[in-house]
């Protein structure tokens, strides 16, 4: 029993730190789950929850901190008890969430581990038992805990460098783009290419004949068989892994195609209203660079606000150019700011850059 408490000891403090260390890679993306979840809870439980939108970022910095400083601190054995209980009361809350999402549909991710591993709501809520029993055995066996490996001054400063590099990576990714990029539209990845399929669909077809039945996995040309069911082999694969991403002007449209044709800057604007105007000076003398360059960029504005918001911020903040609409979300999983910047050779991803990193033509040209 020992060692199996130890195992689960090991594998409950590894999966809090890689949890928190993955939201904390996006925070953006963990925040707009938050939003997600306080939009569900505010129609089905009260408009409280608005409260919380507009500190969602702060929110997710927070939680997501929190769990690496829980799991360091239950690895270090510091104040085992007392962060056994934290643990408990987060695993409980998490535990309850992905429950309701489950149950009634409301959340179809819940952001567990940001968007490097997907779960389903009843998968998540399967992994939030699993927690749940390894904090069981560590909980009613810390008789074999009693060994500390950090005390007093030393456990107070190993938690309080754990709290800033928690802290730190959340902070310095919202104010940049995450450090790893898990997203369909990370720099390399060809978009007109992942709008297609991977490969043809392929079936499997349950027949009958004379009371028997059978499986094909080509339709037979005999119509003695009748069919029964059809179930397809490769979901994932036939699938296209961008189904959205669709480039519309004010007529309705559609310039996808151009989009993904030639050399292309786009200026990515959310929304008005959020977005960041102090470095639009910056901003417009590059659009204007990248439009004199020799590689021939041309540069594009795509939002996902109205034409009437766009148009008095576009002259609000000077901002020349042509500009384009396209859904909010798809605009939000393309680049973690707003505005942002996305290089495209092409339709391939060439760069990625947040309005705190705005390059200039130069660099552009070098990755061209």
């Amino acid at each position: 029993m020992r060692l199996f408490t130890r195992i689960c000891w090991l594998l409950l403090g590894a999966v809090f730190i890689f949890s928190g260390l993955v939201k904390l890679n996006d925070p953006v993306g963990t925040a707009l789950k938050l939003e997600e979840y306080f939009e569900v809870f505010s129609t089905d439980f009260g408009s409280f929850f608005r409260v919380f939108l507009p500190h969602t970022r702060t929110l997710s910095i927070i939680l997501s901190s929190l769990e690496v400083i829980l799991g360091v601190a239950l690895l270090l054995r510091w104040m085992l008890r007392q962060t056994l209980w934290v643990l408990l009361a987060l695993l409980v809350f998490f535990g309850f969430l992905t429950f309701y999402s489950a149950a009634f549909n409301k959340v179809t991710d819940c952001g567990c581990f940001g968007d490097f591993i997907k779960l389903t709501p009843w998968q998540s809520f399967s992994k939030d038992l699993v927690l749940l029993a390894l904090w069981a055995v560590v909980f009613l066996n810390q008789r074999y805990l009693r060994r500390t490996f950090a005390r007093g001054t030393m456990g107070v400063m190993l938690i309080t460098l754990a709290s800033a590099v928690a802290i730190g990576i959340g902070v310095r990714a919202l104010g940049h783009l995450p450090y790893f990029d898990f997203l369909p539209y990370k720099v390399g990845n060809d978009i007109g290419k992942l709008m297609q399929p991977q490969e043809q669909a392929r079936y499997e077809y349950v027949l009958e004949r004379n009371g028997q039945t059978q499986t094909f996995t080509t339709y037979p040309t005999d119509t003695t068989w009748k069919y029964k069911s059809m179930q397809l082999l490769n979901p994932e694969a036939a699938r296209p892994v961008i189904t959205d991403f669709a480039i519309f002007d004010t007529e309705g449209q559609n310039h996808t195609q151009e989009v993904l044709s030639g050399n292309k800057l786009l200026l990515i604007v959310q929304s008005t209203d959020k977005a960041d105007r102090d470095r639009f000076t910056q901003i417009n003398q590059l659009l204007q660079a990248a439009a004199k360059s020799r590689k021939q960029i041309t540069p594009l504005i795509i939002t996902s606000s109205s034409p009437q918001e766009f148009d008095a911020f576009r002259h609000d903040v000077n901002l020349p150019g042509t500009f384009y609409f396209a859904d909010a979300t798809v605009l939000k999983s393309m680049i973690r700011s707003n505005p942002g910047f996305i290089l495209l050779q092409n339709g391939v991803v060439r760069g990625k850059y947040h309005y705190h990193d705005i390059p200039d033509a130069g660099d552009l040209e070098k990755l061209l």
